[in-house]
């Protein structure tokens, strides 16, 4: 495994960085003056060779081996020049040939480094030192729908981020308790949109800013379930939920086994996701009833068993708010009409999906990616109808954001505006924190006012 922090900026590290330069420079020696040629071409090759043999040994990333095969490719034409031996001259035109494409290959590495990076997870901002565990609850009353065993009982894995004690300790990886789970988050995440598992591993390679099981500060906060979206995972938000921990929040995203991509649990089974859209809106809008359903009834079940928790004496359990983004926003909104222990609910771009709306009281918020009544007026009805339903609803248009800004996808996919927006790559992770964190200031804490502290975003305003 590749030691240290990847450059931020570059999204390589430095040995990378090493074996790049050597690969240049090898590609280059045939255009130096005759006098320069050996001696560059020896150091150059040593350490393309060096850096290439570690590369391979500590972790090579699928982003270097255009540079690895320039390195192999380049070698034979060089023997000659290290020996001193005259080499054959080819053609002009088949060497400056050759040369381009061993510069395109050794280019295409940091390019795509830099498109699909290793996270890299800002300190956040507020005051606290952030921790994270993860936990597991086996609902014995509520049986497993997707699967066949009659004895098969709903689990449901915890992630939680919350206020520590201190700041010392290990560094959490993304998406998983272990860089072995991430790498099978990571691979799962991957085949659930159709790519080989390998392009994201980048994501298994990183650390985050919280401390893995650190120790809790003394105090009680305010809780915030989450739900991912089709397919998502608990971890896929984790700036925005350390960032919320750090202000003195704890947060609890949820694994939905048989919907997240891929789930592992404690005792090491894996469990991959059995849900996918259709393209058939009808029938999605079906089985959104159902997953919402299911989703809606593990975070109730969740809020039960924080209660039962050894975390319960950090927790306020008379100040917990759902939330989660799409299909788990519109889980989100489900819970909080049949769960009324839950003080407020967040729906990030989802939509809701719930058959039987009625009247609810906690307060809502809604963010969502700019629409207009054309490209998607059944969203923008159905948000505005649940809006008119709260006890006070709020619902936020972000310019500049598509569906997965409200996630942590802007920081490790590549930066194409329809898929993360056109905010840079830490801007839409850090609106939606800060434009959830008003809300919760005021509607968990009596802090603040959103129809105020949200100006210059487009809100829309209804309930009481």
């Amino acid at each position: 495994m590749l030691t240290g922090d990847p450059i931020p900026w570059l999204g390589l590290y430095p040995l990378e960085c090493v074996a790049i330069a050597g690969a240049l420079t090898m590609a280059v020696v045939r255009w130096l003056p005759e006098g320069a040629r050996r001696p560059v071409a020896i150091g150059a090759v040593a350490v393309s060779v060096l850096s290439g043999v570690a590369l391979l040994v500590f972790g090579l990333r699928w982003q270097l081996v255009p540079v690895l095969a320039a390195i192999v490719l380049a070698l034979p034409a060089l023997f000659p020049v290290i020996t001193g031996r005259a080499p054959g001259r080819a053609p002009r035109w088949v060497a400056v040939a050759g040369t381009v494409l061993l510069l395109c290959a050794i280019v295409s590495s940091p390019a795509a480094a830099w498109a699909l990076p290793v996270p890299d997870f800002l300190t956040p901002t507020g005051q606290y030192p952030v921790g994270t565990t993860v936990l597991q609850w086996t609902d014995a009353d509520r049986p497993e729908t997707a699967t066949a065993d009659p004895d098969d009982r709903r689990t449901v894995v915890a992630q939680l981020w919350y206020p520590a004690a201190s700041r010392d300790g290990e560094r959490a990886p993304y998406l998983g308790r272990t860089p072995a789970e991430a790498q099978t988050v990571a691979e799962g995440l991957a085949n659930y949109v159709g790519l080989p598992g390998f392009v994201l591993d980048g994501l298994a390679r990183a650390r985050t800013a919280a401390i893995l099981n650190a120790k809790p500060t003394n105090g009680t906060y305010p809780v915030v379930l989450f739900s991912p979206g089709l397919g998502g995972v608990r971890g896929q938000n984790t700036f925005w939920a350390t960032e919320l921990a750090s202000r003195g929040y704890v947060v609890v995203a949820l694994d939905h086994p048989y919907d997240s991509a891929a789930v592992v649990l404690d005792d090491g089974t894996v469990v991959h996701t059995l849900v996918a859209s259709t393209g058939d809106d009808a029938v999605d809008r079906r089985n959104g009833v159902r997953w919402t359903t299911t989703r809606a009834q593990d975070l109730s079940f969740a809020l039960t068993s924080l209660g039962r928790s050894a975390f319960a004496r950090h927790l306020d359990l008379t100040r917990v708010a759902v939330t989660g983004h799409s299909l788990g926003g519109g889980a989100a909104l489900m819970a909080a009409r049949l769960d009324h222990r839950f003080a407020a609910v967040i729906d990030l771009d989802g939509y809701p999906y719930d058959p039987a709306p009625g009247q609810f009281p906690q307060p809502a918020l809604i963010l969502n990616h700019p629409l207009d009544e054309f490209e998607s007026p059944d969203f923008l009805d159905a948000a505005d109808r649940v809006l008119a339903l709260s006890g006070a609803g709020y619902r936020v248009e972000v310019p500049g954001t598509e569906h997965l800004t409200f996630t942590d996808a802007p920081i490790w996919l590549p930066p194409v505006p329809s898929v993360v927006g056109v905010l840079s790559r830490y801007e839409g992770p850090t609106v939606t924190a800060e434009i959830t964190a008003v809300f919760l200031d005021d509607v968990l804490r009596g802090k603040g006012d959103p129809r105020t502290d949200l100006a210059g975003y487009d809100v829309l305003t209804a309930g009481t």
